[in-house]
């Protein structure tokens, strides 16, 4: 027989091996390195509370035999249970046609991917392209190409995330062990093994595709099927009951159930659910600009002029403000080392986002900073869908400041609404500092002098005139606040990229306790439908709705021919 302990707070320097981890972790525990069996990294971060002693920070798994005694801390060890995340298909329910799942995102994907492994074959139709044909579009558009509706940084296998930074933490409460399986479906997909136990875990965009793709294999393997290019474009709803999706508006398709992951940017298809009388609500979110700051200079605030960086990662930070009019500030979506990229999705209208490959080594932190909105705000907040309204308007804004092009501009320029309407690529935005394009894009040798790093032709423009006032003010007031926390934050040449308006879903599709909307047989599910926020809250909120179909339906018998789609 075996038991577990945890020891935690194991700290060593900065360069070091695992086993010395291990062997400090023996000493807290009292126990002999003969007396492990094994060990498993439970998690690793960088313990930087004191700048002059920066140390990375363990917590390690030893497992022993059940005979062996332990020094008990409360603190620092104690025994732990591996969760290990099975579901079972339990419902008895005969299937008469297939089940589907709308999009192909983190919610879509792990929905899908859990449903064929218990043998139910699911039909993902995703209104974008594969991955790598989106990959190919998506490049083309910030080269200066088409914007295409469909086939952007927001539509396409494997959802909005695919291009951002590939962050995996996650605020979700998990007893159940779905987070474990979400990271540890990653890495059979092909991720890093470290995404298992690094404190802030993340893939990477250009990794992050191909685990997407190896997803989608399986799923096919295990009878699933994909169709692409495929807009749900209307349902039928036989006596309050879901019965057909009508897919391009040419092709209808029998299903028992279907899937809502339709992601945060699916306006046109929130559009058709309301007039199917699919109960929906507004719900807040935020909006604001990205910001760009040297790497370099986020570095030396989080560990200090002390550490050997050369052994640390990119440093990432996380920063919250409540402004004097009560509206909170606070950064999202923090990039090290990453890129501002163009992730519009509709026609005269620009959003931008965040993005990092997994070696995070452009010379630019990003992240948003983001000012909260209420129903309240938005033009008509009985409208269910008022919040894309919004959304709308501030993208139209920005849109034309930039004419089609980011618009940026320095944020001692917006605070005091300053402006030159210039070429960025021709023009410094101040003196000899530049935002390039991405053809010359990182061009800066130190924090004193630095260019945007960017995806997408970018112009010099005012900004000062897209965020509704109050907004505007709060979004000040919260960078000189980040500035007391990170020095240089609020530094005049920060670089400030308009508008990052997609920060979550403006609106919530309501659902009951089977998972379902008041359209029986239809599951709103993950970020797009308003009950998640990530990669993996989205992916675990698919595992949910998955589990809530096979308490509900059994797994076989349902058809004995493939449906053509």
């Amino acid at each position: 027989m075996e038991k577990r302990i945890r020891v935690s707070q194991v700290t060593v320097p900065l360069k070091h091996e695992v086993r010395q981890a291990v062997k400090k972790a023996c000493r807290m525990a009292g126990i002999r390195e003969s007396d492990i069996l094994r060990y498993e990294i439970a998690k690793q971060s960088v313990d930087a509370r004191h700048k002059e002693d920066v140390k990375y920070s363990y917590s390690l798994d030893l497992i022993l035999n059940r005979g062996v005694r332990y020094k008990k801390d409360s603190r620092h060890i104690r025994e732990v249970a591996c969760t290990c995340y099975h579901p079972e298909a339990t419902g008895d329910t005969p299937l008469r046609h297939p089940v589907a799942v709308i999009g192909s995102g983190p919610a879509g994907l792990f929905c899908a991917w859990l449903l064929a492994k218990n043998g139910y074959r699911p039909l993902v139709f995703e209104r974008g392209k594969c991955v790598s044909e989106r990959q190919q579009d998506v490049e083309k558009f910030w080269e200066g190409g088409k914007l295409l509706p469909d086939s952007n940084v927001q539509f396409g296998e494997g959802g909005a995330g695919t291009f951002s930074d590939g962050k995996l933490n996650t605020l979700v409460k998990d007893k159940k062990g779905r987070n474990r399986f979400v990271l540890e479906t990653f890495v059979s997909c092909g991720a890093p093994e470290d995404i298992l136990y690094m404190g802030k875990p993340h893939i990477g965009t250009d990794i992050l595709r191909t685990v997407v793709s190896n997803m989608r294999k399986e799923i096919i393997r295990l009878g699933g099927s994909f169709s692409f290019s495929s807009k749900v474009t209307d349902v039928e709803i036989t006596d309050g009951k879901l019965s057909a999706l009508i897919i391009n508006d040419e092709k209808q398709i029998p299903v028992s159930a279907a899937v809502l992951a339709i992601g945060h940017s699916a306006r046109d298809t929130f559009s058709i659910l309301r007039e199917r009388a699919v109960s929906m609500e507004a719900k807040s979110f935020a909006v604001g600009f990205r910001v760009e700051h040297p790497q370099d200079m986020i570095d030396i605030s989080q560990y200090g002029n002390v550490a050997d960086r050369s052994v640390l990662p990119p440093a990432p930070y996380k920063l919250t403000y409540q402004a004097e009019n009560g509206r909170s500030v606070y950064s999202f979506c923090m990039c090290p080392g990453g890129y501002v990229v163009n992730a519009s999705s509709e026609e005269e209208h620009l959003a931008v986002n965040g993005m990092s490959y997994r070696a995070r080594d452009s010379k630019n932190a990003n992240s948003a900073v983001i000012v909260s909105v209420t129903p309240e705000d938005f033009p008509n907040p009985d409208d269910p869908l008022s919040g894309i309204a919004f959304q709308r308007m501030l993208e139209r804004r920005a849109w034309q400041a930039g004419k089609g092009k980011i618009p940026q501009q320095r944020f001692d320029d917006f605070e005091a609404a300053r402006h030159e309407d210039t070429e960025v690529n021709n023009v410094p935005l101040s003196g000899d500092r530049r935002a390039n394009t991405e053809d010359s894009m990182c061009s800066h040798t130190d924090i004193e002098d630095f260019s945007s790093c960017v995806k997408g032709a970018s112009l010099q423009a005012d900004l000062s005139g897209i965020l509704p006032a109050d907004l505007r003010t709060a979004f000040i007031e919260g960078m000189h606040a980040f500035g007391e926390k990170i020095t240089g934050f609020d530094r005049p040449d920060t670089i400030l990229s308009a508008v990052e308006s997609r920060t979550s879903s403006p609106v919530r599709i309501v659902r009951d306790g089977t998972f379902q909307s008041n359209i029986r047989g239809l599951y709103p599910c993950g970020e797009g439908a308003g009950y998640a926020g990530g990669i993996t809250s989205a992916a675990m909120d698919g595992l949910k709705v998955a589990e809530a179909i096979m308490s509900l339906y059994a797994p076989s018998g349902y058809y004995s021919q493939p449906i053509e789609t």
